[in-house]
């Protein structure tokens, strides 16, 4: 039986800050309780890892900054260190020890940070108000404590030799995943339904976010699905009128499964083809499909397509 741990606590608000929990409670054999922020597909996301065994405590859901849960466990599992929440909590909490889990590739922004190479804001956002405010009060916080060996980060993303040496040198402890315990516990053979055809696309919030028009993006998927049958897998930030229009095409069908792609697709029997702008996934997904003869296929506008098969 696997001991409660009653001085940590993860603080997470997406599904793959959770899955990232999920791995260090199963690297580190502990029961990590979860605070879990009330956003897209969360709810979902912490039932199917509960159903997978994950080795979690209590999950309680919240909405702001859980600051009963923070004050109770002095070690925190933090999954967005950007948050300007996450900047007021820890100057004023002051936790003994913080390990930070994936926010995408928001990692390596996070680790150049810690480095100076950069201020403490999120990337491409223009700050101000109180997150600017305690955001030297929360980075003094985490160099004081990688000074004593009690920041780490958990990471599956590749920080490059230069970067891992100088967090090193700064005292930040060092853990690499590769999606053990998500591959492991999934069910083996990807469900028919959810990819019937082999081809799966990623749907993106990039129009959402006005980094690439939506006719551009809509045409994509529009000449991926004239190619062959696809999948596709909503993100969770689209909007209903861009996942009307995506539904409407030839040869798409839309995955009602609530889930991040490395959920859906870990496990999978036989290779698939996987279509994605640029994204996380294709430093995630490649690690969960390792070994599966699957194509990651990354399309960028203006230059085509890069392919990498995973063998």
């Amino acid at each position: 039986m696997h001991r409660d741990a009653p001085s940590i606590i993860a603080w997470v608000e997406s599904p793959l800050q959770l899955v990232g929990a999920a791995e260090w409670a199963a690297a580190h054999g502990q029961r990590v309780p979860i605070a879990g922020r009330l956003t897209d597909q969360m709810s979902e996301t912490a039932d199917e890892l509960v159903a997978r065994k994950a080795m979690f405590g209590r999950l309680e859901p919240y909405i702001g900054i859980p600051w009963r849960l923070l004050a109770e466990n002095r070690h925190w599992l933090v999954g967005d260190a950007f948050s300007g929440q996450f900047r007021l909590a820890a100057a004023v909490l002051r936790p003994r020890r913080v390990t930070l889990l994936d926010d995408g590739a928001n990692s390596l922004a996070f680790a150049d940070t810690l480095l100076g190479r950069r201020d403490y804001v999120r990337p491409g956002v223009h700050e101000r108000g109180a997150t600017t405010f305690a955001a030297p009060f929360a980075l003094e916080l985490l160099l004081d404590r990688a000074r004593v060996g009690a920041l780490e980060m958990f990471t599956a993303f590749q920080l490059g030799l230069n970067r891992r040496e100088a967090l090193q040198e700064r005292g930040v402890g060092l853990e690499s995943h590769r999606f053990e315990w998500t591959r492991k516990s999934a069910t083996r053979g990807t469900r028919e339904d959810v990819t019937p055809s082999g081809r799966v696309l990623l749907g993106s919030a990039r129009p959402v976010d006005g980094r690439l028009d939506l006719a551009v993006y809509l045409a994509w998927v529009a000449a991926e699905a004239s190619i062959a049958p696809l999948t596709y897998l909503p993100h969770r930030r689209e909007p209903v009128t861009q996942l009307d229009a995506v539904r409407a095409m030839p040869g798409v069908r839309i995955s009602d499964l609530r889930l991040p792609a490395e959920l859906v697709l870990a496990g999978a029997s036989r290779p698939l083809e996987v279509l994605t702008l640029a994204s996380s996934t294709t430093t995630t997904l490649p690690l969960v499909l390792e070994g599966t003869g699957s194509v990651i296929r990354e399309w960028a506008p203006g230059e085509g397509r890069r392919e990498r098969v995973l063998r």
